[in-house]
């Protein structure tokens, strides 16, 4: 009989287990103890140690706090084991469409999930996390010609999943986003679906800053640096700051101090050259309304 599937060993998981562990070890108590105070297996303690916990239960997170005398941690431990659980516990929502999500895209999602703000520099097109059904399905037919109804309902669930972060009620993620009007001028299927994903980027909430780099901005840097994101993490995760940059034939990662030092004054710098937020947003519904005619 075949053992059964492990789960995966995601960011959020190995960010909680890693504190979970740490914890534990400051504490001074072996892993045997640790398991005993709280009712549960020495297995299943180092499973959750790892980041292999097939479901992470919040009263173990609670009972491991009390047993370490770590109880100000709390409240941060217990906001990433709900980012590391889907609302089930019993895995994280992506689970459900790994055979829609990119094997190489698949740490980002985790990524993104578990991150408290994204700065975001697209010079090329708007991506997944605010895109319109009507915008985000045009481009999927055209880049998955081969894939059923099914498939594409599929890839659309998964944004719908991912703008979750933006929207939810508690800690929603922040997000500056600097967007070229190349993107906004480049028809997407028809000017109606241009102009409803054009309101929808002027009506996206607080948390949400876009600012537009005008054609006549020129090039601020003297260089055209490419779309990038950077992504950072509250304290409690212990999560290193990391920039993604997404290509063509693969993703590249970059965490060390210098690599995240330089792309945040490219992003200050794209930004610096930028209309104001204000003055975005009333750029983004003339242009929006220019595509009525």
């Amino acid at each position: 009989m075949p053992s059964p599937k492990k789960p995966p060993t995601t960011i959020p998981r190995r960010q909680l287990g890693r504190h979970l562990r740490d914890m534990r070890l400051e504490s001074g108590m072996s892993i045997a103890n640790a398991a005993r105070l709280i009712e549960r297996g020495t297995g299943t303690l180092q499973r959750l140690e790892k980041g292999e916990a097939g479901r992470i239960r919040l009263l173990d997170i609670r009972a491991l706090c009390e047993v370490y005398e770590t109880t100000e941690k709390l409240d941060g431990l217990l906001e990433l084991a709900k980012v590391a659980a889907s609302n089930e516990g019993e895995g994280l929502w992506w689970d459900e469409f790994s055979a829609a999500i990119r094997k190489d895209f698949e740490l980002y999602v985790s990524l993104e999930a578990a991150a408290t703000k994204l700065s975001v520099y697209r010079p090329d097109i708007i991506m997944g996390l605010f895109q319109t059904p009507g915008y985000a399905g045009a481009l999927d037919r055209r880049f998955y010609p081969d894939f059923s109804a099914a498939q594409l309902d599929q890839l659309m669930s998964v944004r719908l999943n991912r703008q979750r972060i933006i929207s939810r009620r508690r800690t929603p993620v922040q997000v500056e986003l600097v967007l070229d009007e190349l993107v906004l001028r480049r028809l997407v299927h028809s000017p109606q679906t241009m102009k409803q994903q054009l309101f929808a980027l002027a009506d996206l909430p607080a948390n949400v800053t876009i600012r537009l780099l005008p054609f006549t901005a020129g090039y601020p840097l003297g260089a055209a640096p490419g779309p990038f994101i950077i992504l950072d993490f509250d304290r409690v995760t212990g999560e290193k700051p990391t920039v993604f940059v997404e290509g063509w034939r693969g993703n590249m990662y970059y965490d060390k101090p210098a690599a995240i030092e330089q792309y945040r004054e490219t992003f200050d710098g794209l930004a610096a050259a930028s209309l104001s937020v204000a003055d975005s947003k009333q750029a983004l519904r003339r242009i929006a309304r220019e595509y009525e005619q």
